[in-house]
Formats: C-alpha cells, structure tokens, sequence
C-alpha cells in the first residue's frame, strides 16, 4: 500500500494494511497501526504512535521536536488514539522530560491548521476545530470541543463535555459540562445540548445547571462556593466532579456569568 514516491525508513513499523500517498516522509521510530490512511505530503517524525483506522490529511505534521527553548533532545513521543482524524496543515508536537508524551485519544477530529504542542493531553471524542493554538502542557478532557481559531494559554485544564465559542482566549482553566464565551472568557450556561446528545437526562441535567448557579451566579468566591455546594448539593459523580475540578485547578477558573 506504500507509494514508491513516499519515503518511509526501514526500521518504521507500519502495519500491512496501512495507505500512504505519495510524497509522504515517515521517520525512524515510528509506529502506524491497520487500517490508518496518510495523506499526501503528511511528515511523521521519530516517536510518532498512531492507532487504527486513522485518518491523516495533506500537509499534517505529526511528531516534530518542541517549540520550547528547554528541550535537549530528551527521548519522547506523540501517541494518537484509534479513528482519530487529523486534518490539513494540523501540527503535534512530541513531548518534553516535563511528562514526555503528547497524546491524542480515540474518535477525536482535529480540523485544519491546529496547533498541539508538546505535552498536551486530549482526551477521547474532541473536536479542536480549526486554526486552534493549544500551547504546552495543556489538559482537554473528553468530548470537549473548542470552537475555531481560539488560542489555550500553557497549562490550561479544559474539562469534560464543554463547548467554548471560537475565537476565545483561554487563559483559566474551563470547568466540565459548560459553555464558554465572551472576552475576558467566562461562564455561559451549561452545555446542555451536548448533554442531551449524550444520554444526559433533563434531571442530571437541572442538578449540573444548580451546582453552577452556586459557583458562577451567586456572588460567593470559589472556596465559598465549593463549600456550599458540597453542603446543599446532594453527592453524586458529576457534582463531585465539578468540586475536585475546582479546587485542583492551578490556573485558576474562568470568571462567572457576565450578562
């Protein structure tokens, strides 16, 4: 299946079923597993690990060294998960001695001209649509989807199942099941569509919608917050998520409802 106008290294380890186009580049080191196509003009560098039934655009680069001053040349790689497609110009940095992966998970679309750079962590079924600049070390939990040609500030934490609008400046960590918009970026609403798409019912729904009516809407600082929420709100997976997300967060979280 490999065009004889492709370059691929003889110790790369390519699975037999795998079609590569011509004019591809695929380094040493490299691992691509069945059923994956690369597009034409696709450049995989050392360290690259992708899964099954991929799909990889024209012009991806995937696994060139990081863009940080810090890197030395450290051993590192770039894991993408299974039916994961990855499309025009989109560029994955490989890892730094920081955590020495940058992962892609399973079921994810990663539009044109995205940039991930070293050490992020992108959960399963994301969308990071296009033109969209995650710098290092950033957290995007599953299902989360971040609207076209926003900017992710280092470190930043995204959460699961939230919907940030395009164009945003992320700069503070986004709890899960949110919407996110405005400038400065700040709470707007629960994602309830994209709940509802995913089997949340109207009950969970109204109980994430009251936990974060708390935090965002009334007027207590986070700590506070946090508090009366484990005090009022009934225990289950979701509130508790929302709390640990809280109060992990390094960053800081983003503002409440601006209206």
């Amino acid at each position: 299946m490999k065009q004889p106008l492709a370059y691929v290294h003889p110790e790369a380890q390519i699975a037999d079923n795998v079609v590569i186009e011509p004019f591809v580049t695929i380094d040493k080191n490299v691992v691509i597993e069945e059923g994956t196509r690369i597009g034409s003009n696709v450049t995989i560098l050392e360290g690259a690990r992708i899964g099954k039934n991929c799909k990889i655009f024209p012009g991806a680069v995937i696994s060139a060294i990081p863009q940080d001053l810090k890197f030395r040349g450290e051993k590192s790689i770039v894991v993408i998960g299974d039916n994961t497609t990855i499309r025009e110009c989109a560029t994955i940095n490989r890892g730094t001695a920081a955590k020495g992966i940058t992962k892609v998970g399973n079921n994810c679309l990663i539009m044109a001209y995205v940039h991930i750079a070293h050490d992020c962590e992108i959960g399963d079924n994301c969308i990071i649509t296009n033109a969209c600049q995650l710098a290092g070390e950033v957290v995007v939990d599953d299902f989360a989807i971040i609207g076209g040609m926003s900017a992710v500030h280092q470190f930043v934490h995204i959460g699961r199942h939230v919907m940030i609008q395009g164009g945003s400046l992320i700069g503070k960590d986004v709890p899960p099941y949110v919407k996110a918009g405005r400038l400065p970026l700040s709470y707007a609403g629960v994602n309830s569509i994209g709940l509802r798409r995913r089997g949340f019912v109207n009950e969970k729904i109204n109980e994430i919608q009251d936990i974060f009516r708390i935090l965002f809407q009334s007027g207590l600082n986070n700590s506070d917050a946090v508090e009366r929420i484990e005090a009022e709100m009934p225990a289950s997976k979701e509130r508790d998520e929302i709390i640990m997300f809280v109060r992990n967060s390094k960053r800081g979280i983003m503002k409440g409802y601006m209206g």
